[in-house]
């Protein structure tokens, strides 16, 4: 007696893989890929100004726009830290009162308030951090401060993720400011600000208290 053929087991073998596939393919909806949605420049009567295309958010910068070796991104120029606030940064009060703000919210926790290294991490027994006053940090071109607060140093990470670029220019600024509070000579402030300094009266001196 002769036995039955193999060969259309093996073609149905064959042939089921692709047949799942058509089927599956039938199967598919097309909901996703044709539901409703607004083209780029469509007219869109849902918004005031008939647009479907929404104004770009105040702040933005277009991808690319500015070099990723740019001075205001890495503190440097031609690989060299800068010694000046990068453009569009301005030295003004409302910097440095933002820096200030910063530096006490991520900084002060090591460097301490005055910056002299001395923070309450430190205290508890973090390594302490170089005081911000030495010869050494107050020649150093603020740039410094800034690649510091952007990559990290020693066992300092990074605050990259934290702390956006321009809080950390403020936060190099402020820091720029608490050495001059140690080191400013009277020389340093403008002809008003020295004339009126130098016309107040000396502070009284307090009379020993009774025994």
């Amino acid at each position: 007696m002769l036995s039955r053929s193999p060969q259309p087991a093996r073609r149905h073998a064959t042939w089921s893989p692709a047949i799942l596939a058509l089927v599956a393919l039938v199967g598919c909806h097309r909901d996703m890929y044709d539901q409703p949605r607004l083209e780029p420049l469509e007219k869109n009567t849902f918004f005031d100004d008939g647009r479907a295309s929404r104004p770009l958010v105040e702040g933005v910068v277009e991808y690319g726009a500015i070099p990723p070796d740019s001075v205001i991104l890495t503190g440097k120029i031609n690989g060299q830290l800068t010694d000046e606030l990068p453009p569009g940064i301005d030295l003004n009060a409302a910097l440095l009162k933002r820096g200030e703000q910063r530096f006490n919210v991520f900084c002060s926790n090591c460097h301490g308030l005055s910056g002299d290294g001395d923070g309450m991490i430190v205290l508890r027994g973090y390594r302490k951090p170089p005081t911000y006053h030495s010869e050494r940090l107050r020649g150093t071109p603020i740039g410094h401060f800034f690649d510091v607060a952007t990559n990290g140093f020693g066992v300092m990470p990074s605050y990259a993720s934290q702390i956006p670029v321009e809080d950390r220019w403020a936060i190099a600024a402020y820091i720029r400011a608490l050495q001059l509070t140690q080191y400013a000579k009277l020389d340093d402030l403008p002809a008003a600000e020295r004339q009126q300094l130098e016309n107040q009266p000396p502070a009284a001196t307090p009379s020993p208290s009774a025994p």
